[in-house]
């Protein structure tokens, strides 16, 4: 799930790269309005500011949500359909199972207090509106934060019109905080000599006027004084509201006006500015200068130039450009994107779009090759800051018809992505629109169905799974394509291994691994081969060949510079080292594998290690740290798909570690111990798990509950919530011996009538939450 909590609530709000000008009494009815309803909704027209003023109110609420404030940023999705899934990686939430992505996002958020931003609703307002109700109803604590350019239609919705900036009176005094200071503070930035005097304000007012107030018309305005007048702009734009309305400049809605700034922008580039900027309009998210180069080259424009035009178009507030870990990289504000396409044209589109999915098609392409290398981290980080494009290069693969064969090659190339990094349910998503779609014989199918079985496995969808595999054997075997045949026995023994059958599983890797040296043939695959090898012989109590795989996979990880699969192969002598009772030696493991898991938000590899942690600490008489650990994986197993991959290899062991634990401390200790663990983000039980940070109780959630219990109140008023006698509560809580019922009479009649009230205000508001069953 999510990021870790700590005394700063977490969330993934972007640094603001210049200040938020004229909205102070904006920001406070924002903030007002979402104290008194769950859903607000901010609507206008593109431009008027709706996405900053959203981003900066919940920045200002962040303190007011335990577990964060989170930005989806929807503009760039195509289809209703990714719409969970974008929320799902905004929040972190890896969910591997093959269930509905609402049903999981409900489920995870359940217990959280957080504020969701959804950012660009409009044009997937169906499914936004479907999300929200979903999300609401399930989770208490959840409060929606959306922009729009039009309301959502759920019920509850709050909808607040974004007003424009406030424009004085040209003859007016000075007054703080308006469209003038934002225009002075934008002009300033290109023109340092320039300033806002008693000369030029009454000119500016009157610009300021002519753009209605709207922040994105008048930051690209202000960057026109540095070759041009306030008077020269106001003129000039003037010509262009004649030319658009008939010189009807009462008659200009804020839509037109806008259109106006942005097509006057447009005119004052250069023509190869110009073609740039509608060029770059197939970009999703952000691209680096290499992309834009890539892309948008040729047919007038040499790479060189790019990099150049680039330059110019950030000088003239058209694009945006922000700091990566990797690099510098670009976005265009969705306004300024969708006049580019419309600029651009239907053919020319489809032409510099078939460029943008050939580029990204050969980067995957050599991504998945240094995916088994010293770059692999890298190639990770590269692949999270892609990852708008990449939606947005498979979607117009699987809708051109001549464009199949690049989808399945994309969909298939990313398996390091889809397996490796926690995105197993879209890549399920793309592999199977790609296989719909694709001829049978088509020779890229075969390595589509044999990765499309790897992620189905991983997911629990054995059926699916054991489809996939089939036919992708079968192709291989009657195709002659060994590497294929390799790669789908390898999976079929993932099959058994995780059906139980370790017979079955140990000659199907034996036969995978053949064909691997064989061929020569040596990558993250058949690493994981060796591993998945030694997990079979370990549970058949094979202890010495297991370590052996593993040490020799590790060598080899260790000679490719190597990490992903290397970690698996720590995990496994782990495991090894517990099954010998090496307790010591199984901890270093999992720890190390879990340390390298984190770096790539490998939400399988992270489960596996801390529950294998788990089983150390209860071997090693650490009670409610077992039980800590066994809450904080029954949480992400319920994420990865498979809990404990339904075998009986690890689901025994779990329950000797529960059963464990139990047995050590009082039902109550371990109970405690256990939601303690569930309450923990993937980070926080990473923390706890490594030891690095003290594990972490949320602080109380005030929003989702009526009153603040103490820990005796809240003790007590959890088994009143059970419908329990005070005998039975007396019992249960071991509070005395002797008169155990007068005893409990005696500390309700102590806690008061207030405190009392608070109790029953708690037990209702559980039951209303559980559906009247009265638990928890």
């Amino acid at each position: 799930m999510g990021s870790a909590l700590s005394p700063r609530p977490a969330g993934n709000l972007p640094a603001e790269v210049n200040t938020l000008v004229g909205r102070r009494p904006d920001i406070a009815e924002v903030k007002r309005q979402l104290s008194g309803t769950r859903l607000l909704t901010l609507t206008g027209v593109g431009g008027v500011g709706k996405t900053r003023l959203a981003a900066r109110a919940a920045a200002e609420l962040r303190r007011s949500f335990r577990d964060g404030v989170w930005l989806v940023e929807l503009a760039d999705l195509t289809g209703p359909e990714l719409v969970p899934h974008a929320v799902a990686t905004a929040l972190g939430l890896h969910d591997d199972t093959g269930r509905d992505r609402l049903e999981v996002l409900a489920e995870q958020l359940r217990a959280r207090t957080l504020l969701l931003v959804l950012d660009n609703c409009e044009h997937l307002l169906d499914a936004c509106a479907t999300l929200a109700a979903r999300l609401l109803r399930a989770a208490p604590g959840l409060r929606v934060l959306a922009t729009s350019r039009q309301p959502l239609g759920v019920a509850g919705e709050q909808v607040w019109p974004v007003p424009p900036l406030v424009v004085p009176d040209p003859a007016a005094a000075a007054q703080p905080d308006t469209a003038l200071t934002l225009f002075a503070e934008r002009a300033t930035a290109v023109a340092p000599d320039f300033a806002l005097t008693a000369e030029n304000r009454p000119t500016v007012a009157r610009l300021c006027q002519q753009l209605d107030g709207l922040p994105l018309a008048i930051e690209l305005a202000a960057v026109r004084v540095r070759a041009l007048t306030v008077g020269e702009i106001e003129e000039r734009l003037h010509d262009r509201y004649g030319l658009l309305t008939g010189g009807s400049r009462a008659a200009l809605p804020r839509h037109q006006t806008l259109r106006a700034a942005v097509d006057w922008s447009f005119e004052l580039c250069a023509p190869r500015e110009q073609l740039l900027w509608a060029r770059l309009s197939v970009f999703a998210g952000t691209f680096d200068l290499a992309a834009a180069g890539a892309v948008c080259s040729g047919d007038g424009l040499l790479v060189e130039e790019v990099f150049d035009l680039v330059a110019g178009l950030v000088d003239k507030s058209i694009l945006c450009r922000e700091d990566h870990p990797g690099g510098a990289r670009y976005r265009l504000l969705e306004t300024l994107r969708e006049f580019g396409r419309e600029k651009l044209g239907a053919a020319a589109q489809t032409t510099v779009r078939t460029k943008h999915c050939g580029h990204y098609l050969r980067l995957i392409e050599r991504a998945e090759h240094e995916w088994f290398g010293p770059r692999q981290l890298e190639t990770f980080r590269w692949l999270e800051s892609e990852h708008a494009n990449l939606r947005a290069a498979l979607e117009f693969c699987l809708t051109e018809a001549d464009r199949t064969e690049h989808g399945l090659r994309l969909a298939g190339a990313l398996w390091c992505y889809w397996a490796g990094c926690g995105y197993l349910a879209e890549g399920g998503y793309w592999l199977g629109r790609a296989l719909e779609l694709s001829p049978a014989d088509h020779p890229a199918r075969r390595k589509a169905l044999w990765v499309n079985g790897y992620v189905a496995t991983l997911q629990g969808k054995v059926d699916l799974a054991v489809a996939a595999l089939t036919e992708a054997r079968a192709l291989a075997e009657t195709d002659g394509d060994d590497v294929v045949l390799a790669y789908a026995i390898h999976r079929q023994g993932c099959l058994s291994l995780i059906g139980d059958d370790l017979d079955q599983a140990v000659e199907l890797f034996e036969t995978a691994m053949a064909h691997y040296h064989r061929l020569d043939l040596l990558d993250g695959h058949v690493l994981m081969c060796y591993v998945e090898l030694a997990v079979a012989l370990a549970f058949r109590g094979e202890f010495d060949r297991a370590a052996q795989l593993c040490h020799a996979a590790c060598a080899l990880s260790t000679a490719a510079g190597e990490r992903w699969a290397q970690a698996y192969a720590t995990f496994c002598l782990g495991l090894v080292d517990f099954c010998r009772g090496d307790l010591a030696a199984a901890r270093e493991g999992a720890c190390a594998a879990l340390r390298a898991k984190r770096d790539f938000h490998d939400l399988l590899g992270i489960v596996l290690a801390v529950e294998l942690l788990a089983w150390v600490a209860a071997a090693q008489g650490q009670p409610e740290r077992a039980a800590a650990l066994l809450g904080a994986t029954e949480a992400q197993w319920g994420a990865v798909g498979y809990p404990l991959f339904g075998s009986r290899y690890f689901t025994e062991p779990h329950a000797r570690c529960a059963d464990t634990a139990r047995a050590a401390v009082s039902a109550a200790a371990f109970t405690a111990a256990h939601e303690r663990g569930r309450d923990l983000t993937t980070e926080a039980a990473i923390d706890l798990a490594l030891g690095e940070r003290p594990p972490a109780r949320p602080r109380p959630d005030r929003t989702a509950e009526p009153s603040v219990l103490t820990r005796r109140e809240r003790q007590v008023a959890e088994l009143v919530a059970e419908g329990l006698s005070n005998k039975e509560i007396a019992d249960r809580l071991v509070i005395a011996v002797r008169t155990a019922e007068g005893h409990v009479e005696r500390i309700l009649q102590k806690l008061g009538f207030s405190s009392r009230a608070r109790i029953a205000a708690w037990v209702a508001q559980r039951r209303s939450q559980s559906g009247g069953s009265g638990q928890r």
